[in-house]
């Protein structure tokens, strides 16, 4: 069954947890990821703002952002395994999808914080918790050329020894070594300008830094129920997030203001691209590939374990970045950024195609996929139990060959990783282009907003009116119980039919054309002129002509359409407009 069970509240969240629940029991780390994805999401232009060290890139948000949603994608395709296998596939997706300095450091936290919890040595939970930190900033200490304080290390380092102090009272519990680190990275942060000249004179803290906070943050949320101010400081202090240039002290303010964040301090010189790629070679190799990449360029980052690593230096001779690698293993899926270009100084170009506009959209069936296809857009496959991931959009995203992309993810589990297919598309693409997420949860909202498409209106016209015929959609669907549960509607069993609603349960039957003329109905109750069916694979013909006739019969002047979807899982998707 894969429509939602009903919200979960985030007092709900706090108040179940048990005082010393393990910290890394899969529930609980997978509404982890996606609180943290969330407000990585929300705080993601802010910390771009932020960014100016060790590049003034303006992608320490977007790259944090990036490495969590692989990380995040990862465990949930394998959430259903023990949990050491889903803790090491989480690793793995971060190691594998981080992006830039920051997200690679980022990745070796997360990969450290997974192994120390898939490891079976005894102790109390709240002194796990702390070693996790511990570690993981001993890590990423370690995996960094020429480790640099006032940035993402220090506020790391920070909450490690504050959850290590917490952990030792003898009634600590995980909530209080959460809650003792994310205060403690949210007070390391405010003094990052006084460590590093670089921020001070561009009135800001650390970019990096505030990434982490936001990730300790979504922690201590999860854990506690509560959620922090999101601010640079604890309540009551001053944070500095906007200094006067050339001073360290603090000003009134809150680490939501940008200031002179984007521009770079007069003098500063820097390596002209960014090179990033995986290796495959074991520790030694890796080794060996840091201390040669210092003498090549800087902010060298080699994280990884055993024979796979992920490699990012800033380096004026990018080949011999990649050369280097050459020499210890087998480098792969080599990317080099120039870094002027990041920066803002991007050449002139007269050669940018014209606009070409292009839907992408999610298919949950191959009937659902031929009408898609026939209205002109570029298919994924999708649907319950092989929902498509990230890359697998971005993919789409760029093979539509488009200037201007409207992305239909057609369910609600496949809308953050749309966004996250987005926003990387344009960050990856030097001439900007421009991919607008609809939020359509139902197969039924995205041929609506299909319908109303339009590439001779604006981009934003277009992108406005397919998005409010989307939200105008009542949907529901009608599917078979596959287990016993308990839905909003009331207690199932295995084999019984349950109608669905806006994506939660709200009827309990045990005929399907019984079940789906109460959705209809309730669908119906606030009027409408059109009702959509799209039979599935599973005896939905015979349902849709049943629910037809009845319509029919009961709304004569509504209309109806149907459309053959081979949907599994759903004999029946329906719509009122």
């Amino acid at each position: 069954m894969d429509a939602r069970m009903g919200g979960e509240t985030e007092r709900g969240v706090g108040a179940t947890t048990p005082a010393d629940a393990e910290p890394f029991s899969l529930p609980i780390l997978l509404r982890f990821v996606d609180v943290a994805v969330d407000a990585m999401a929300a705080a993601r232009e802010e910390i771009d703002g932020l960014n100016v060290y060790p590049v003034p890139d303006g992608d320490t948000g977007t790259n944090m952002y990036l490495t969590l949603v692989a990380a995040r994608d990862a465990i949930r395709e394998h959430a259903e395994r023990p949990a050491p296998e889903a803790l090491a596939a989480f690793a793995r997706g971060a190691l594998l999808g981080a992006r830039g300095n920051s997200g690679v450091i980022l990745s070796e936290m997360l990969g450290a914080l997974a192994r120390r919890f898939a490891d079976p040595a005894p102790g109390r939970q709240a002194t796990v918790v702390a070693e996790a930190l511990v570690q993981a900033s001993h890590a990423c200490y370690a995996a960094v050329g020429e480790p640099v304080e006032g940035t993402i290390l220090t506020v790391l380092r920070a909450a490690a020894d504050a959850a290590r102090g917490a952990a030792s009272a003898p009634t600590a519990d995980t909530r209080d070594v959460f809650s003792a680190a994310a205060q403690a990275a949210r007070e390391a942060l405010v003094h990052t300008p006084e460590q590093l000249p670089v921020l001070a004179a561009a009135g800001v803290v650390d970019a990096g830094g505030r990434g982490m906070c936001v990730l300790l943050d979504a922690a201590e949320r999860v854990v506690t129920g509560r959620r922090s101010v999101d601010r640079a400081a604890p309540i009551g202090q001053r944070a500095p997030a906007v200094l006067h240039p050339g001073t360290a002290h603090a000003s009134a303010g809150t680490a939501g203001t940008v200031g002179t964040a984007g521009t770079e301090p007069a003098g500063e010189a820097h390596p002209s691209f960014e090179v990033m790629y995986l290796l495959d070679t074991d520790p030694d190799g890796a080794a060996a590939l840091r201390a040669a990449l210092g003498e090549i360029g800087d902010s060298v980052v080699v994280v990884g374990a055993d024979q796979l690593w992920n490699v990012h230096v800033h380096a004026d001779d990018a080949g011999a970045a990649v050369e280097a690698a050459l020499a210890v293993g087998r480098p792969h899926r080599i990317r080099i950024t120039h870094l002027l270009e990041q920066a803002g100084d991007h050449a002139a170009t007269d050669a940018v195609p014209p606009a070409v506009r292009r839907v992408v959209a999610v298919s949950a069936g191959p009937g659902l996929s031929a009408i898609f296809g026939e209205a002109g857009a570029v298919v994924v496959e999708g649907g319950p139990g092989r929902r498509p991931s990230t890359g697998q959009l971005l993919e789409a995203i760029v093979a539509s060959g488009a200037r201007e992309v409207v992305l239909l993810p057609n369910d609600e589990n496949t809308v953050r990783a749309a966004q996250a297919a987005a926003t990387t598309a344009e960050a990856d693409d030097p001439h900007g282009i421009r991919v607008a997420v609809i939020p359509s949860y139902a197969q039924v909202q995205g041929l609506a907003a299909l319908a109303v498409h339009d590439p001779g209106r604006s981009f934003d016209q277009d992108v406005t009116e397919m998005t409010a015929t989307a939200r105008h959609v009542r949907h529901g669907a009608v599917t078979i119980a596959a287990r016993r549960a308990m839905t909003m509607a009331g207690p199932c069993e295995p084999g019984d039919v349950l109608g669905v609603i806006a994506g939660d349960f709200a009827v309990v039957g045990s005929t399907r054309s019984g079940v789906a003329t109460v959705v209809l109905e309730r669908l119906l109750a606030a009027g409408g002129e059109m009702v959509t069916l799209v039979a599935g694979a599973d005896g939905g013909d015979e349902l849709a002509d049943s629910i037809t006739a009845w319509v029919e019969k009961h709304h004569p002047h509504v209309d109806v359409v149907t459309y053959q979807g081979g949907q599994e899982r759903y004999p029946l998707l329906l719509s009122v407009e």
